[in-house]
């Protein structure tokens, strides 16, 4: 891998650990689903404050020092909108749907979402038009990733989502 890309792809491992952490979520709302439901507020605001500071040039201690390391080049000099959309992401499928529901969505968002950005930026080579940029290795590497984590929690691959069909597409209702 050239010097460049070994580069980015430190920060890029540190950005997309940190975004599997949400992985968490499903079990902490089998304990408690409310608490996780605040959890998951209340750290979308803590970010979104600490956020706001480090833009407007003041810098919360740990927050800023973390968010400095990850941050893409586009993101430079705007407000980084990546963690308040996973949390939402998060709490959104943990409060509309029914739990094994919530935690299929949430593992896709984790791991699927991680493999793609990782195998896309670093070894994707394909990028049809119609994809907006994105590379079909990284879709690819999505899919494979759901599909694993679905089929854990499902523990049946027969339910969990095929690319292109071969399967029975699971409702909610059947996976809740």
């Amino acid at each position: 891998m050239a010097g460049g890309k070994f580069r980015e792809l430190a920060p890029e491992l540190i950005r997309k650990g940190i975004h599997i952490l949400i992985a968490l979520v499903p079990g902490l709302a089998a304990l408690n689903r409310s608490h996780t439901a605040l959890l998951l507020m209340g750290g979308v605001l803590f970010y979104s404050w600490a956020e706001g500071l480090r833009f407007v040039g003041f810098s919360p201690p740990f927050v800023s020092s973390v968010t400095r390391v990850v941050l893409r080049k586009r993101e430079q000099g705007h407000f980084a909108l990546g963690p308040v959309t996973l949390g939402l992401g998060a709490l959104l499928a943990l409060l509309l749907f029914p739990p094994r529901a919530a935690a299929l969505a949430v593992y896709a968002l984790a791991f699927g979402d991680s493999a793609a950005t990782i195998t896309g930026k670093f070894l994707g080579r394909l990028r049809p038009p119609f994809m907006a940029g994105k590379s079909l290795e990284g879709s690819l590497a999505c899919c494979a990733a759901s599909f694993v984590s679905c089929f854990l929690v499902l523990g049946d691959w027969r339910g969990a989502p095929a690319p292109g069909g071969g399967g029975d597409v699971p409702t909610v209702q059947d996976v809740g």
